[in-house]
């Protein structure tokens, strides 16, 4: 039952930071889905993993009940979601920025069936804005980033990957 304190509970379900990418929120990166209260008074918190697997899944579950039962909440259920599957589309322009500045270059643009295959042949340098780019490897310190190099300013970077 939500207890009689009155919080946003959607705020605080967005206020979780992601365990991988501690300067994004689970909203930033399009993780959380959504939070409502059923019929019982429970809140339930919908999450949807950036791919199947996702290790970090547990400790997000875990935070956000952890934030919601801090913030005055008796009884919360977070349930995982795998359909529709995650994509990068989902992230915010906030969010792409913010990895940008904490040093990950952002996701590039998807494109959709019917149109051509999109092929990643440079990302722009976080640290130096240069196009003159190489992928080292195409896993970084996630599954879902991949590790680039920086021609320019030498510095090596994770890719996040476009899903």
């Amino acid at each position: 039952m939500v207890s009689a304190v009155s919080v946003d509970l959607w705020d605080v379900a967005a206020s979780v930071v992601d365990p991988e990418v501690p300067v994004l929120t689970i909203a930033d990166l399009g993780v959380l889905r959504a939070v409502d209260v059923d019929a019982q008074g429970t809140v339930v918190v919908t999450i949807t993993p950036t791919y199947s697997g996702c290790p970090a899944m547990e400790v997000i579950r875990s935070d956000v009940e952890r934030a919601l039962r801090d913030a005055g909440v008796a009884d919360v259920r977070v349930e995982t979601v795998l359909s529709p599957a995650w994509t990068t589309d989902w992230m915010t322009d906030e969010g792409k920025a913010k990895l940008r500045d904490y040093g990950i270059a952002p996701p590039s643009p998807r494109h959709h069936a019917g149109g051509p295959v999109a092929i990643t042949l440079s990302v722009r340098c976080p640290q130096c804005d240069s196009p003159r780019t190489r992928e080292v490897s195409r896993f970084g310190s996630t599954a879902c980033k991949s590790l680039w190099v920086c021609e320019e300013c030498r510095e090596p970077f994770d890719h996040f990957k476009a899903i």
